[in-house]
């Protein structure tokens, strides 16, 4: 499957399933053809919420027949004009989250926007969009489009949502640069990680467990993922087995850039600003974040494939000049 039908196949799902009598058929479908496919980035609230108890017996069909234009061919023309303006609605969001900033929050803002925004009207992308780049949470975004759209969004309810969808999909748009493995897009790799309730499991690099489809990182894992996974096929390579790093001094000479390694001497973590370190816990049994205060921490570290910005450079070649001249 392409990535451009992938996408519209996304994007038909979202109007088919709040059709109840084309839903169950659906369903079927989706259990039968790709896992990814469930990772549908705008998934109604209600359809999120039943999805995980529903037992589906995938038949056997042909998977030829699953296609946008087969689907289009289905409906009627009154659907297809429906599903049309949700495409056109759906760029106009992404458009206006990437022209404001904050492009690795496309898929929550398409989410909210398709799950709560039926009945708003005069709706503007740009106003939205400007929503997501100012709020400095997630619970004060809520809050300011409750405010703002005259809405009653529950927090608690819509966490379950995003989470649920999150895990089930890599965000494509967190990358900064797709070519190069660096050390902003480890950051945001890992905060990812965090938001999508990735767990902690042996052997695991953020794959989908084939039991339960819930994704897995043990602790080096988590940064080996980031190093084999490539955003334009959408797959896990296998190109590091090992996670091979590089002690650069104690947390009193660490530089104040996202995506450096943190060490506790059996361990590791990615600093992602504002004091916090995300790393996949064995003893939480998921990948979580916390102070950097609150670990036990000791060095801070570079990993191999990764490139690093000038002021990390700079960094280590002081701490190596400060070594030298106490020897």
């Amino acid at each position: 499957m392409s990535a451009a039908v992938g996408a519209a196949l996304k994007k038909i799902a979202i109007y088919i399933l709040g059709d109840k009598d084309k839903r169950g058929k659906l369903f079927v479908l989706i259990g039968s053809i790709a896992a990814g496919f469930l990772g549908l980035m705008c998934l109604p609230v209600a359809v999120l919420s039943s999805m995980g108890s529903m037992e589906v017996e995938p038949p056997e069909i042909d998977k030829s027949l699953f296609n946008e234009s087969a689907i289009m061919a289905g409906l009627s023309s009154e659907q297809q004009e429906q599903i049309t303006n949700i495409q056109n609605q759906g760029q106009a969001i992404e458009d206006a989250i990437t022209s404001a900033g904050v492009r690795s929050q496309t898929i929550k803002a398409q989410l909210i926007y398709m799950s709560y925004f039926e009945d708003v009207q005069n709706f503007n992308a740009e106003s939205y969009a400007n929503l997501f780049a100012v709020a400095p949470n997630d619970s004060d975004l809520i809050a300011a489009i409750n405010s703002t759209y005259g809405l009653e969004i529950d927090y608690d309810e819509y966490m379950r949502s995003y989470t649920w969808v999150m895990n089930s999909t890599i965000n494509e748009y967190m990358f900064s640069d797709e070519g190069i493995k660096n050390c902003a897009d480890l950051a945001a790799w890992a905060e990812n990680a965090y938001v999508s309730g990735w767990g902690f499991m042996n052997g695991f690099i953020g794959e989908r467990n084939d039991t339960d489809r819930i994704r897995y990182a043990d602790n080096a894992g988590l940064m080996l993922g980031y190093l084999n996974y490539n955003p334009t096929d959408k797959v896990f390579g296998c190109d590091y087995d090992t996670l091979v790093y590089t002690e650069q001094g104690g947390l009193d000479t660490i530089p104040e850039t996202a995506g450096i390694g943190l060490f506790d001497g059996s361990q590791h973590g990615i600093y992602v600003g504002n004091g916090e370190v995300i790393f996949s816990s064995a003893d939480c049994g998921y990948v979580t974040k916390e102070p950097v205060s609150n670990g036990s921490w000791t060095s801070w570290c570079t990993y191999e494939g990764i490139e690093y910005p000038q002021e990390v450079e700079d960094a280590i070649q002081s701490v190596n000049e400060d070594s030298s001249s106490e020897n």
